[in-house]
């Protein structure tokens, strides 16, 4: 595979039994179907594949004595697949096993081999093996634990990677982990080196593409891999934290709640606020890496976020759209002569303007019904973002069903209730190439190349 991480610790990627194990779990793939299951006439080469997992699970374990009760709860969840017929996978026990939150120790590994989904990445339940270390350094270790407490929270770097990985997935998450019943989830793992470099390419290909003059700061975070790897653990930290706080505590996977995505967008906006006051704040007390996640979260929501992915419900790319739309409303950024300028000695100032107004929204809340505040969700976005002209929403309520259920308004959602305007659809063609060469992109990935790449994608 092209883009793995190599690192130069005592790792498992050397192994004779890692590309065993990934050979295994790539010629079992095809074997599945959608939900993990394998049909009848495929079993005997199924049973060969995962004796060749297993026993190279097995042979590995002894480099992960940390997690050697779920390294053996894992084979025992493999045996218990074949034996049962190759049924829709279920890797309760192995999962309740794996507790990587209880060792958050700066460079340890694991390898972890679930039958899975991967978030932006493989809608399927196929095997996948990762091996990834944990990204715990002692300044950040310091601020969760003084500050910023969030148990769950495990950041995380590839080492290497099956194919559900080499894709745009960013995360490890318990729920999409093939399982009999849903537990009680304990860790969520984030691989900040992906983020850190996805950020550093398109935010460099976005920068020359709108001859956007970046303070020398902004640039070297755009530059540097570790600077921008720990703005990202930071950012994380406290944005995983704040979906549990603040006026209206909240469950970060309401999307399985079915509402309106702009709902989304506002929440995930939020968390990114929220850090970027946070990190206001704790640059003003010294703490370095603060600068790099205002930077961060600026670029990565202006540039990559609205141009990134589909039209459909897109609630990351509409946040974006908001900060930028808030942004030029208020004189900081200005399009013009096809340039970008930013007055930088008033961004920090406007950005926190939005937080609090998406604050107060969130606070008022509070006494309203849903209804209502799906309604004053849609009126802050829209005095911000023109939505469709054809939308039921922005006629207001006299042309939606108010006299039924919820789902009635959710289903008068336009798939693109807000469409990108002018600007980003010109920064989607220019963008578009760069985005997709992000798949699969881990820290070793080169940035440096990309204002030349960029140039002739434009003149052709």
């Amino acid at each position: 595979m092209s883009n793995m991480t190599r690192v130069a610790v005592r790792t498992a990627v050397d192994h004779p039994l890692w590309p065993v194990l990934k050979e295994a779990v790539a010629d079992l793939r095809p074997l599945q179907a959608k939900d993990g299951s394998i049909e009848p006439s495929e079993h005997a080469s199924a049973r060969a594949l995962v004796a060749d997992i297993t026993s190279a699970v097995t042979g590995l374990a002894p480099l992960f004595p940390h997690d050697e009760a779920y390294l053996e709860a894992v084979v025992a969840d493999f045996a218990r697949w074949a034996a049962d017929g190759f049924g829709r996978p279920d890797f309760l026990d192995s999962l309740v096993a794996f507790r990587p939150e209880q060792a958050r120790h700066d460079g340890l590994e694991h390898l972890v081999v679930f039958p899975m989904t991967t978030q932006n990445g493989n809608p399927n339940r196929n095997v996948e093996a990762v091996l990834l270390r944990v990204v715990w350094p002692q300044w950040l270790a310091a601020l969760e634990a003084e500050r910023y407490d969030n148990a769950m929270f495990v950041p995380v770097a590839f080492v290497d990677f099956t194919a559900g990985y080499d894709t745009d997935s960013a995360v490890l998450f318990p729920e999409t982990v093939a399982v009999r019943e849903v537990p009680r989830f304990t860790w969520g793992g984030i691989f900040c080196d992906r983020e850190a470099a996805r950020f550093r390419r398109v935010a460099a290909a976005a920068a020359h593409s709108l001859d956007l003059e970046l303070p020398s700061e902004a640039a070297e975070l755009v530059e540097n891999q570790q600077l921008a790897q720990d703005a990202f653990v930071l950012w994380d930290l406290i944005h995983d934290r704040t979906h549990m706080r603040g006026h209206m505590p909240f469950d970060p996977f309401m999307i399985k709640q079915r509402m309106p995505f702009w709902m989304y967008a506002l929440e995930e906006l939020r968390c990114d606020l929220t850090a970027f006051r946070e990190a206001v704040a704790l640059a003003g007390e010294g703490v370095a890496t603060a600068r790099s996640v205002q930077y961060a979260v600026i670029f990565d929501r202006l540039f990559r976020f609205p141009v990134t992915g589909g039209r459909v419900r897109n609630y990351d790319g509409l946040g974006g759209q908001l900060l930028f739309a808030y942004l030029h409303r208020a004189g900081v950024l200005e399009w013009a002569d096809n340039r970008l300028t930013v007055d930088w000695d008033r961004i920090t100032e406007a950005v926190l303007g939005l937080y609090e107004e998406v604050d107060q929204l969130y606070r008022e809340g509070v006494d309203r019904p849903k209804v209502g505040h799906w309604l004053a969700g849609y009126a802050l976005v829209a005095k911000y973002v023109s939505p469709h002209p054809g939308s039921v929403w922005a006629k207001g309520t006299a042309a939606l069903p108010m006299d039924g259920p919820p789902k009635a308004l959710v289903d008068a959602v336009l798939p693109d209730e807000f469409p990108l305007s002018m600007f980003y659809e010109a920064l989607n063609r220019r963008l578009r190439d760069v985005i997709a060469s992000t798949r699969g992109i881990t820290a070793d990935s080169p940035v440096e190349r990309l204002a030349e790449d960029e140039d002739a994608a434009a003149a052709s």
